[in-house]
């Protein structure tokens, strides 16, 4: 008898069928037993009326493996509106250590209980609620991938061992590669960029690393990066992809993950078509007069700012995302292009979205001698150190005016779910305390 899945029943009503999964609860009522088994869709109710066959399972505990046979009964008050009668119980794998937390009721996310979730990970993450994070976070990547490869974007992988730390900056994990220096990668920056010479669009949805000392709620030393880049564009077209591709995201997400989102009582996050876009000094100038706490001049915004500026945003402008731009050309990075109009600017943009920062993006210099001066006069790098030597030759050999974005793809999740920390929304978290399990 093939083996029927939780979503299916529903087809098969006073039909025997045959179900396994996981025990995943047990209950008495008046001589009566009801037995829930989890599966990869969800669960199954199981009546034995007798109590007969659930003998089979004294002395075992939750996660011990079932085979079922049974009818299947429509009744309202189960899981799916059926459940399953006159079973045939057949124990696969018995399990007899009791589970170190309660799986079959919410796990609590309460700031202080936040090492316990992640120290009982392993099975923690069998709770359907907490399963339902990573199948909307899988949700998000499908319609990334949907919308990029729809603008003809090539997905493809970047090496994550890297010569040096060629971006800048302190927050690089250095290891001996061979009796040599190595870092790992802090994102595919160079390597999209040289994409963009082949493919003229491209992304990667992959690893990067970040020796971040600071234990927030935004932090985390490893993290999913969207690192897209593409060729044959001004700094709108940046706004307009990245600002799509969040719009598109947000849509796709509710229409294919509903119930998933319905487990954590989300709020669909109103993100235009269009997302607003209003310069750094502009925000500065708002909060200052609304707060009264001046930050006016300072070079980047404030956590607390960026958490007002999505405030004012929503309330004003009917959007719960913003773009930050205006940049001081004295914050940029060596690979970053200068406004022509307006030199005291870069052309980058931070995406934020619920209160925090979600993606930055920038247009490149992609003028050979101008990029070399930069390299040199901003970090005072070397050309032909291999970390420098091969980003360079793409441009020594031609590329156009381009741009491109990195986003995180844990902390989206956790903004369109609305949970309180980007950990919650990471399987097992890597930071500055956690390197297990």
């Amino acid at each position: 008898m093939p083996r029927i899945l939780s979503s299916d029943l529903q087809k098969h009503i006073n039909e025997e069928v045959a179900v396994s999964g996981w025990l995943h609860k047990r209950r008495e009522l008046g001589g009566m037993t009801f037995l829930v088994l989890r599966d990869r869709r969800g669960l199954i109710q199981i009546l034995d009326e007798k109590s007969k066959e659930v003998e089979k399972l004294d002395g075992l505990q939750n996660g011990t493996i079932l085979a079922v046979k049974g009818t299947v009964v429509e009744d309202e008050r189960a899981p799916g509106g059926v459940e399953i009668h006159e079973p045939e119980v057949t124990v696969d794998v018995p399990v007899k250590f009791v589970m170190p937390i309660e799986i079959d009721k919410p796990l609590d996310h309460k700031p202080d209980n936040l090492d316990v979730l992640f120290e009982n990970r392993v099975v923690g993450l069998r709770n359907l609620q907490e399963a339902a994070i990573f199948k909307v976070q899988d949700a998000v990547k499908q319609a990334v991938r949907e919308y990029l490869q729809g603008l003809d974007f090539v997905e493809f992988n970047s090496p994550k061992l890297l010569p040096g730390s060629t971006e800048g900056g302190a927050e690089v994990f250095k290891l001996n590669y061979f009796g040599r220096e190595a870092t790992l990668a802090q994102s595919a920056q160079f390597y999209k960029q040289i994409m963009v010479g082949v493919f003229e669009r491209a992304f990667e949805i992959n690893p990067t690393y970040r020796a971040e000392l600071s234990a927030t709620t935004r932090h985390m030393t490893e993290f999913i990066h969207i690192d897209a880049e593409m060729g044959f564009i001004e700094f709108e077209d940046l706004l307009e992809l990245m600002g799509g591709l969040l719009n598109y995201a947000v849509n796709r997400v509710w229409e294919t993950s509903a119930p998933d989102l319905e487990k954590w009582k989300a709020t669909k996050p109103v993100v235009p078509a269009k997302v607003p876009a209003i310069p750094m000094s502009e925000i500065h100038e708002k909060y200052t007069h609304e707060t009264g706490q001046s930050t006016i001049g300072e070079k980047d915004l404030r956590p607390d700012e960026e958490r007002w500026i999505c405030e004012y945003a929503a309330e004003n402008l009917r959007s719960e995302a913003v773009f930050v731009v205006d940049w001081p050309v004295s914050e940029m990075k060596f690979y970053h292009r200068v406004s022509k109009e307006h030199p005291e600017f870069a052309e980058r943009c931070d995406l934020l979205f619920r209160g925090v920062e979600i993606a930055t993006g920038s247009m490149r210099e992609n003028r050979y001698e101008v990029l070399l001066e930069q390299l040199k006069t901003k970090v005072k790098g070397n050309p032909e150190h291999p970390g420098f030597k091969y980003y360079l030759e793409a441009f020594k050999y031609g590329m156009p005016p381009h741009g491109g974005f990195g986003l995180g793809l844990e902390r989206l999740t956790q903004k369109i779910i609305g949970l309180n920390n980007v950990k919650e929304a990471t399987l097992f978290p890597r930071d500055i305390n956690r390197l297990a399990p």
